[in-house]
């Protein structure tokens, strides 16, 4: 086995929607035991940062626990984010955890709409890497959800190219983050029932020009693991992306590097290489 990158988006019981048990379970620990044992050199917790305050969601689109943080109007009012606990849970991993290097950050969901709300927590010289998500769209009057509940009110085109469309004016609207993650969230609840199986060149230039964006802002572009579409880092390529992460998105320690060495050979073959460190962006 190649030796692999850092997982750099990954998370545990400091995450909102992990699980309302894991904190006491000590999930942390149990990632970082597990990353030991498949010889993972590195990962980086990136601990949900959300600060909506107008999320609409419909109780059949979302987990149990997301749904303990929602009313009987349909609206999801999440839990601050606990840095103070979070980065002590951190200092415990490092010191029983030597051989790994564990890095600590956030997944900093629509930064465009909440970076000054934000700026102090992120000013903190703790953070190793700020991930920068677009989970939601705007829905009605205000409110925002996800594409898993808009697919449902809108065209799945309409919903796509919106997705599509919010990329740039995040890009353009934040500087807090380095890394854009998960650039095909919106597919993962494509309704396949009755569009059938997602086909990217529907949306060829969306992604193309959501990609030349962030390429042209110099950050990097996450490949995300769940699903490997080798469209994502050909395209990046094409359209000047000149570095990459890796990412899981797992919440726990089961999918840790999930695909990666499918995913680091993918890339390779595009030319990009690694850095000193298995945390760095690979670049080209």
């Amino acid at each position: 086995m190649p030796n692999l990158a850092a997982d750099a988006h990954v998370h545990s019981e400091w995450s909102w929607d992990y699980g309302s048990d894991a904190r006491s379970a000590g999930s942390m620990g149990r990632i970082c035991e597990r990353a030991v044992a498949i010889g993972l050199p590195a990962l980086v917790f990136t601990e949900h940062l959300d600060l909506e305050d107008s999320w609409r969601a419909d109780t059949g689109d979302i987990g149990g626990t997301t749904q303990k943080y929602m009313d009987d109007r349909g609206h999801v009012t999440l839990p601050p984010f606990d840095a103070d606990g979070y980065f002590a849970a951190i200092e415990r991993v490092r010191h029983e955890y030597p051989q790994l290097r564990i890095l600590a950050g956030v997944e900093f969901g629509q930064p465009h709409l909440w970076e000054t709300k934000a700026a102090s927590l992120l000013a903190r010289s703790d953070f190793d890497r700020i991930n920068g998500s677009l989970h939601m769209l705007d829905f009605d009057r205000g409110n925002r959800t996800e594409p898993t509940t808009l697919y449902k009110h809108r065209s799945a085109d309409d919903v796509m190219w919106a997705y599509l469309e919010e990329i740039p004016r995040m890009i353009a609207g934040s500087e807090s983050f380095e890394v854009f993650t998960h650039i095909d969230y919106a597919v993962r609840s494509w309704p396949t029932q009755t569009e059938g199986p997602f086909d990217p060149r529907r949306f060829e230039e969306g992604f193309r020009a959501a990609m030349r964006s962030l390429a042209d802002s110099g950050r990097a572009l996450e490949m995300n693991t769940r699903r490997l579409w080798p469209w994502i880092p050909r395209w990046w390529s094409q359209e000047g992306g000149r570095s990459l992460t890796f990412g899981s998105d797992t919440h726990g320690p089961d999918d840790l590097a999930a695909n990666f060495p499918e995913a680091m050979m993918m890339v390779e073959a595009l030319d990009f290489r690694p850095g000193a460190r298995p945390e760095d962006f690979w670049t080209r």
